[in-house]
């Protein structure tokens, strides 16, 4: 008999083609995606149509792979793997799926060491990522590892076929957050944050009502649905605003209009708005600092918790911010107040495991950004500098376990600074503005640990490759606020006989202010103009601020020195407070003698 082949689709691909040729017959017919998907799921297991499970060879054939390297598939007859029948009870533990920017190694230090914790207390340790770049998906680290896609039907899938005690989805990103909800309407026990928790904390609505009710400040902001909807908006809080469509999730698409041009300007790349495709639109509070908190909760209980702070100013994404830990410049009332904001929100979403919460601060005042019910990508930088590792902690209180001394909020081990920077890829991407926004554009991190706050960030930045000028330094901010903040910095830079230039309207500000800073003119076929600087290599740290609501000329000019600079991997700093903070601590460590470099095994993991 002639064998026939089976091209598969996905449930949910199949609920994408029947929505539509529904939607082609009848237009007034309405059918939710996710309930047709879910309809086509339980037909597809009423005629027994489901995947087999085989191991990945990983001997070429020579001999039989005794790897635990799995993957379905419906090509074939029997899985060939059984069913753990060791007497140990099983985990599931959802990783953050393929390499992409916002969800990589830190996410993946989440999922690693709890499958170590599950190792260690006798429960069979099964993970499902498929990332062949992560350490998770080491031989060595899960009894069992699935390398399939993370998605609602592979994940239910496996699931059936392993009857696991439950399903961990909060150690992988927003990737695995995401499937909390859907999975628990199907019956998955879910270990951690309870379904209504995570759906509580996702919804941006629902999370918004329940800050109000708590009398919790917040930005304000509206789910606009028409052109009407941003003129009101805006005419209520003014400019600038952050504007996003709501079909994105991390910051992608995410823009700040600082004027009515510019917010047009994003709305013609964006979708149509309507009440389907409707614009997230905020206030953008400009001059906050950004603080995240990371904490373990237990039934609504806070157990215990960290505050570390931005370098850089509200409106830099958090994975692509400088973050210091613990925090330094929180007045006492501010953090008085995040804590017992904190425990307000833990208690009324009642969260149970790993979370995280940014705030914006200003002035003494507080105003919460989100609650995201999962770890966060600083939980590994957190668990090394603080001692405590959240993620066996988060287990131990999960798994009813005896916890042991708990630190109080926002401690170190040993009293140390540890201060986290991120890397870019932006020498490689051709076309690419090497400028910080909303959206995230790091892929890399590291972490290094000092006595004090300048030791730890010249560090971090020295391996970020943010090196300490020797030649000279080229400024362009245009904006007399940030040149007031860099007046007092660079009086002391001048001390250490460095050279340094500025542009036009930078120099001119300077010079009104008693520092011979060199003007260099931003035209390139000027006489002597900044780029003329780069070509000779006559300066090696650039301070370069780009601002949307500069003319169009020095917008230009300014991108075009960026660009050059990320060429030709020129110590480059677009925000003001990074710059400050780095120029300071290069003043600070000139006047005091070399320190002995900390290791990374100064701190202790205390759980």
């Amino acid at each position: 008999m002639e064998r026939i082949e089976a091209k598969w689709f996905s449930d949910k691909q199949l609920a994408v083609f029947i929505k539509k040729f529904i939607k082609e017959v009848n237009e007034n017919q309405t059918i939710k995606l996710e309930d047709l998907e879910s309809k086509i799921r339980a037909e597809r297991l009423k005629k027994g149509v489901k995947p087999i499970f085989k191991k990945i060879d990983t001997t070429s054939g020579e001999y039989i792979t005794k790897s635990n390297y799995l993957y379905a598939t419906y090509h074939g007859e029997e899985s060939d793997i059984e069913k753990y029948n060791n007497g140990n009870k099983s985990i599931i533990i959802i990783g953050s799926g393929p390499y992409q920017i916002g969800s990589s190694v830190e996410f993946d230090w989440c999922a690693t060491t709890a499958s170590e914790f599950c190792k260690e207390n006798n429960l069979n340790s099964i993970v499902i990522n498929c990332n062949p770049e992560t350490v998770s998906t080491d031989f060595d680290i899960s009894n069992r590892l699935y390398f399939e896609e993370i998605s609602l039907e592979r994940i239910l899938d496996i699931f059936e076929y392993e009857k696991p005690e439950g399903i961990i989805a909060s150690f992988g990103g927003q990737t695995s957050n995401c499937l909390v909800s859907p999975l628990g309407k199907n019956g998955v026990k879910i270990i951690g944050h309870d379904p209504k928790t995570v759906d509580l904390a996702e919804n941006r609505e629902s999370f918004s009502k329940q800050l109000d009710k708590l009398k919790i400040k917040q930005p304000k902001w509206k789910s606009a649905k028409s052109k009407d909807d941003l003129e009101a908006f805006i005419k209520d809080v003014g400019f600038p605003v952050l504007v996003r469509p709501s079909y994105v999730l991390s910051g992608s698409a995410m823009r700040v209009a600082y004027s009515k041009n510019k917010l047009e300007e994003f709305l013609l790349n964006a979708h149509k708005i309507s009440a389907d495709f409707p614009v997230v639109i905020t206030e953008f509070i400009e001059g906050a600092k950004e603080v995240e908190f990371d904490g373990i909760a237990r039934n609504g209980e806070v157990l215990t918790g960290f505050v570390s702070e931005h370098i850089e100013n509200a409106g830099v994404h958090s994975g692509d911010a400088t973050v210091i830990f613990p925090s330094q410049k929180i007045l006492s009332e501010s953090m008085h107040q995040i804590k017992n904001i904190t425990q307000q929100i833990s208690k009324s979403l009642n969260l149970n495991g790993p979370f995280n919460i940014q705030f914006l601060v200003k002035n003494n005042e507080i105003k919460v950004i989100e609650c995201n019910a999962r770890a966060s990508r600083s939980f590994p930088f957190i668990s090394k500098v603080s001692g405590t590792n959240l993620i066996k902690l988060s287990l131990k209180s999960l798994f009813d376990k005896k916890l042991p001394f708990v630190p109080s909020f926002n401690q170190s081990k040993n009293g140390i600074i540890g201060v986290k920077a991120a890397m870019f890829s932006f020498s490689r991407l051709e076309g690419a503005d090497p400028a910080l926004g909303v959206e995230m554009a790091s892929t890399g991190e590291v972490g290094c640990l000092g006595r004090d706050l300048e030791e730890a960030l010249l560090l971090a930045m020295e391996s970020t490759s943010i090196n300490i000028p020797k030649k000279g330094i080229l400024i362009s901010t245009g904006q007399v606020k940030e040149n007031k903040k860099l007046l007092k910095t660079l009086t002391s830079i001048f001390k250490m006989q460095i050279d340094v230039y500025a542009t036009p309207k930078t120099a001119e500000y300077m010079i009104r202010n008693g520092l011979p800073v060199k003007e260099v003119s931003l035209e390139e076929d000027s006489q002597f103009s900044a780029f003329d600087l780069l070509k000779m290599n006559k300066v090696d740290l650039i301070i370069n601020l780009p601002k949307s609501f500069k003319e169009k000329d020095e917008v230009q000019s300014n991108y075009r020195i960026r660009k050059f600079a990320k060429i030709k991997n020129y110590t480059l700093i677009t925000e003001i407070n990074k710059a400050i903070k780095f120029l300071d601590s290069i003043i600070k460590r000139n006047e005091i003698q070399d320190r002995e470099v900390l290791s990374l095994g100064y701190t202790e993991h205390i759980i």
